[in-house]
């Protein structure tokens, strides 16, 4: 099979050939047909994370072996079946569940295969949709995505679920409550179209760009607040009435998760998406005397996955602006999407 793989870090993506595996067992092989080009992307392309304090987690430390195909959001059509395989048939075309753990341990059995602590996750451990197939282990990990647009739904496997496990934490809120969000890339706009689509009125969206202002009032934010003016949180603390109750961070550098924190008031909850890297340091009398809750969220489980598609099918979810792109121009995305030119989604075809 051809894919686009990262060969060394940092370096441009190549076009190699590698051996097309047959699927064995409950496997199900796809061809690809659309995939997203995502910020995890770029991390996994340069190879390291930065943890803070200046500690980076380097990939291959994870068992990440090169050359390998990024890309975890798919669609693809259904090409060979396992001898086990059941609950497809050839020709169907599916959304990729990617974030798959051993399948074996007590939380991939509970549906949460995203935080198995042995990661097998497409695009990452296994080749991804930067390739012309993808190997899925069972069909449970397969959606339907109906009618919607198949460039969108390919966004659904990482930016539509990352996005509603993101708000659940956060809820519930009545429909006027101010929900902040920090980032108005493809998260960001995903994050504002999602908590439209659950009844969700009160948005306020936060982003360093103020040319990303209009994409975001266009997805049905509310307001939008210049983070590059110095008295930005106190242009958001007017907007919201005060502290708010619920922040969702996709950015998660140093400076937004220390202001996010900042903008709580007691009993809020700060929800950390983004791997922008960094820390944030906490007064632990504050966390006393006003009390908050700092989380994290990622991605999400298949469940969440069957969710999205099922409001994206409703008509409820409002698509994200969508660029496609040859998947031989997959460098030219990239670069596009490390300068911050993206709105929305650039997703690849073949």
């Amino acid at each position: 099979m051809s894919t686009w793989a990262v060969i060394e870090n940092g370096a441009p993506l190549q076009q190699i050939e590698q051996k097309q595996r047959e699927p064995v067992g409950t496997e199900v092989l796809l061809k690809v047909t659309y995939a997203g080009v995502c910020h995890s992307d770029l991390h996994f392309w340069k190879g390291s994370y930065n943890m803070g304090g200046g500690k980076f987690m380097k990939l291959s430390e994870r068992g990440v072996v090169l050359p390998r195909a990024p890309g975890h959001e798919v669609v693809g059509q259904v090409v060979k079946l396992g001898p086990d395989a059941q609950g497809v048939k050839l020709g169907d075309q599916r959304i990729v569940f990617p974030w798959l753990g051993c399948g074996h341990c007590e939380v991939c059995q509970s549906g949460n295969d995203n935080l198995c602590t042995q990661s097998s996750s497409i695009g990452i451990m296994h080749d991804g949709g930067f390739g012309d197939h993808v190997v899925v282990p069972h069909s449970r990990y397969l959606v339907d995505p109906g009618p919607v647009d198949p460039a969108y739904a390919a966004t659904l496997a990482c930016s539509g679920i990352t996005v509603y496990s993101a708000i659940k934490k956060i809820m519930p809120l009545s429909p006027e409550e101010p929900v902040v969000l920090f980032g108005a890339g493809g998260l960001g706009l995903a994050a504002i179209a999602m908590l439209r689509a659950l009844d969700h009125l009160n948005i306020v969206t936060v982003d360093v760009n103020p040319r990303k202002k209009q994409a975001a009032l266009d997805q049905g934010a509310r307001h939008f607040v210049d983070a590059s003016q110095p008295d930005f949180v106190t242009q958001v603390l007017s907007l919201t009435g005060g502290p708010v109750k619920a922040v969702i961070d996709f950015v998660n550098i140093d400076s937004t998760a220390q202001n996010a924190l900042e903008m709580l008031q007691k009993g809020g909850k700060l929800v950390l998406v983004g791997v922008g890297g960094g820390q944030i340091v906490v007064s632990l009398a504050s966390m006393i005397f006003r009390p908050r809750t700092i989380q994290g969220s990622a991605t999400g489980n298949p469940q969440d996955l069957r969710d999205v598609a099922a409001l994206a099918q409703s008509g409820k979810l409002q698509p994200i602006p969508v660029t496609r792109m040859p998947k031989d121009q997959v460098n030219h995305a990239m670069h596009l999407l490390e300068e911050g030119q993206v709105n929305g989604r650039i997703v690849l075809i073949d």
